[in-house]
């Protein structure tokens, strides 16, 4: 019999909260102590659809306060003008299918991550002073007879990227129409061809000038279609990353847990074993003495004595990397939601990015750090790791033959930092030195790079209001130096604004 409850909505406004509870259901719910510190937004509802968590990312998107939701049943009033269930309650309400395609038609679909996860974008008028295109996605909580528990829905903003593929989408019907013209006008022209040789000269050169034209119109879209898929999936790369991260984490959280408990079992175990040693002495029978002789020679006692704690050590040591790893591969993933500027550390930003490219790296060279007494600065973390992360697997491919290095150095130049990522690697030849940063440009061989990596990593850095320097010698290796301002100016964001 399916046991989970109806979906059942409140009374209004004045509804009573049952403090006891909701609060009670909820400590049953397997939600992450660092759920309300998530910078993704999120809540959760139980089995009876009220609601346990609201995090402060969740107030931010709907300008709702935690205090105003938690405990009540009131959460669809955040995003609907109309009492309605959201996604989290119609998968809590059971006979999911046929309730999210009633209320969310053919704009819903299965999660390919997470069993009994659904996802869906759509726009919400009343969030904002425009409304807002959200992407959400909500599954189902257990509890530890399997029984569905509660739901947690999780919202991203997407409207920037709705509004870009809206403006796309215009820029390519403008371009389309302006094919139609210069098609006519060049009919026109070759009619005029037809019907006057004495100015074949100037026709053809007129036909010239707008099939390069034309050309030029075509090579600008087929750059800014390439950029959009880049950019997509790059995010869809980064939501990957996050979730991935997000599953191992918790497995390996309670596998940490119970190691350091088995090692406690065993420190037990040996001193009771050392116990039984000292008593062997006062052991009488010839034949039980024989009897633990045997065994410990057959078992090699001395030896698994010595060898266990050497292997829990090693073992502690590889899950607290994995962990280290993990967390790296969630730092780097971040996404900049809203595109706000903080103050980051930049040297742990290093530090993750090259935990994460350490694959890349660790067969063709040495990293060396040389880093500088640098302050924070105020900057968008997850795109300056873009940067070094672009830099150091490029200075790695350009490694061949035998082992190098890769030198990373910090330092302060007034009110800016700068950032070295020197290699030992085969340098940069004079004749294409020019055109490093162009979109599009690779050395390497098809399929092996997009072009975009060293032009993307101008842009951010030009978005931040610094620059970004090379210095190469063929044979010798090559050196990028990156200027960052210490704090965001108005000026970069003018400029950022201009790109």
């Amino acid at each position: 019999m399916d046991q989970r409850a109806p979906y059942r909505p409140d009374t209004g406004p004045g509804q009573e909260r049952e403090t006891h509870e909701w609060r009670r259901k909820a400590d049953v719910l397997p939600i992450s102590e660092f759920f309300d510190g998530s910078p993704v937004p999120a809540f959760a509802i139980d089995a009876d659809h009220v609601v346990t968590q609201w995090n402060k990312a969740c107030e931010k998107i709907t300008g709702i306060p935690a205090a105003a939701m938690v405990g009540t049943s009131n959460h669809s009033q955040a995003f609907y003008r109309h009492k309605r269930p959201l996604l989290a309650d119609l998968i809590v309400s059971g006979n999911a299918d046929e309730a999210v395609a009633h209320y969310y038609n053919d704009k819903v679909k299965r999660s390919i991550l997470i069993p009994g996860a659904y996802e869906v974008e759509d726009f919400f008028p009343q969030l904002g002073e425009s409304g807002r295109w959200l992407f959400f996605s909500a599954a189902p909580l257990h509890d530890e007879s399997g029984r569905i528990a509660g739901a947690i829905e999780v919202l991203q903003d997407v409207t920037k990227r709705k509004f870009a593929e809206t403006d796309l989408y215009n820029v390519q019907a403008r371009l389309e129409e302006l094919v139609v013209r210069r098609t006519s006008q060049l009919a026109q022209a070759n009619e005029s061809l037809e019907e006057d040789i004495r100015k074949r000269e100037a026709a053809e050169a007129e036909l010239l000038r707008r099939n390069n034209e034309l050309t030029e119109l075509n090579r600008k879209l087929g750059k800014a279609q390439e950029k959009l898929l880049q950019s997509e999936k790059m995010a869809s790369i980064g939501q990957l990353a996050a979730g991935v991260a997000h599953e191992i984490n918790n497995p390996i959280g309670y596998i940490f847990s119970n190691f350091g408990t088995l090692e406690g079992y065993i420190l037990k175990v040996f001193e009771m074993l050392k116990i039984y040693e000292t008593a062997e002495s006062a052991i009488a029978s010839p034949d039980v003495l024989a009897q633990l002789k045997d065994a410990r020679e057959r078992i090699e006692l001395d030896y698994l004595k010595e060898d266990i704690p050497a292997l829990m050590s090693e073992s502690r040591e590889g899950i607290a990397r994995v962990r280290k790893i993990v967390q790296d591969l969630k730092d780097f993933s971040r996404a900049d939601v809203d595109q706000s500027w903080q103050w980051a550390n930049i040297h742990r930003g290093i530090d993750s990015t090259l935990n994460i490219v350490n694959n890349e790296v660790k067969y063709k060279a040495d990293v060396i750090k040389e880093y500088g007494d640098i302050p924070d600065i105020e900057c968008l973390p997850s795109q300056l790791n873009q940067v070094i992360m672009n830099l150091v697997v490029n200075a790695a491919h350009a490694i061949e033959g035998k082992r190098g290095t890769i030198t990373i150095s910090t330092g302060v130049d007034g009110g800016s930092i700068w950032i070295k990522v020197a290699d030992t690697g085969a340098g940069i030849p004079k004749d294409i030195l020019p055109r490093i940063f162009d979109p599009f440009y690779t050395t390497k061989p098809i399929g092996s790079g997009t072009g975009l990596g060293l032009s993307l990593s101008y842009g951010i850095v030009e978005k931040h209001g610094g620059k970004i320097d090379v210095e190469t010698e063929v044979g010798r290796g090559t050196t990028f130096r990156i200027t960052l301002p210490i704090r965001h100016t108005e000026a970069a964001s003018e400029k950022e604004g201009e790109t």
